[in-house]
């Protein structure tokens, strides 16, 4: 989690370094226009006058930073049923990030926006059990191991596609704002992992697809002010293209760093 974490700060200073006065974030009115000439890139900042009007927005960006745990939901439960009981985890260390790096949308009012966005997001489970989950089968399946693992984490990372309806208040004397957006959200499997630590085999990673769907959709929220919020996320096919887990469903929930 901590190297995702660096990783996604790396990729930020990237954006900023590459887009110059493209980057199109802040979407703020003339109460900030003072840190334009402090260097701060804003696109979609507008005078108060010009905030009234449609426009269309958009560039490479680095926002929407979620930073969460994730939960399995078994037909309906946290609790997993027998058949899923390998995959019981640690749900302190079952974790999720994401951000997106582009957006393009239409500013309707001050107060209304649409857009779409692409990003990149990854689930991290923690395993409990000493399994290793099989490459190259048919279906999700696992062997037991007589190694004691320190990490067992069992991964997957998407390309993810969200389309977002944002819907924020009047600025205040800060010039902040309270902020509220809802949409759904497409992603494409990029692969999935099992990384592995242990004093008997060191660190070991195995790459596949492990059966994870390889087209996911569901929906996400997110309630903020400022640049800070929180969020929730729910996907409403199958976490796993596999019959024997059909119904087993992955959640999210956690904080956002940079609503706009």
């Amino acid at each position: 989690m901590k190297k995702l974490i660096i990783a996604a700060l790396m990729v930020s200073g990237l954006a900023l370094g590459m887009t110059g006065t493209a980057t199109a974030q802040i979407d703020s009115t003339a109460k900030d226009s003072l840190n334009n000439n402090r260097g701060l890139q804003q696109q979609d900042s507008v005078t108060k006058d010009q905030a009234k009007k449609g426009r269309f927005i958009g560039g490479i960006t680095f926002t929407r930073l979620d930073l969460g745990f994730s939960k399995l939901v078994d037909n309906g439960s946290f609790n997993l049923s027998p058949t899923n009981d390998f995959l019981s985890y640690k749900g302190v260390k079952t974790s999720t990030i994401s951000f997106d790096v582009i957006q393009f949308g239409y500013r309707f009012n001050p107060h209304f926006k649409v857009y779409i966005a692409g990003g990149f997001d990854w689930t991290l489970i923690r395993l409990r059990n000493n399994i290793t989950i099989q490459q190259g089968t048919r279906d999700l399946t696992y062997v037991e191991e007589n190694t004691d693992f320190s990490k067992n984490r069992f991964s997957n990372s998407y390309v993810h596609i969200p389309l977002n309806f944002e819907f924020r208040s009047k600025e205040n004397d800060k010039g902040k704002r309270f902020y509220f957006v809802v949409g759904p959200e497409v992603s494409f499997l990029l692969n999935g992992k099992v990384k592995q630590v242990s004093d008997e085999h060191g660190k070991v990673k195995y790459r596949d697809d492990y059966n994870f769907q390889a087209f996911r959709y569901g929906g996400a929220v997110r309630i903020g002010y400022g640049g800070l919020g929180i969020f929730t996320k729910y996907y409403f096919n199958d976490m796993f293209d596999s019959p024997a887990q059909k119904g087993l469903k992955n959640m999210s929930f956690g904080i956002t760093f940079g609503m706009n």
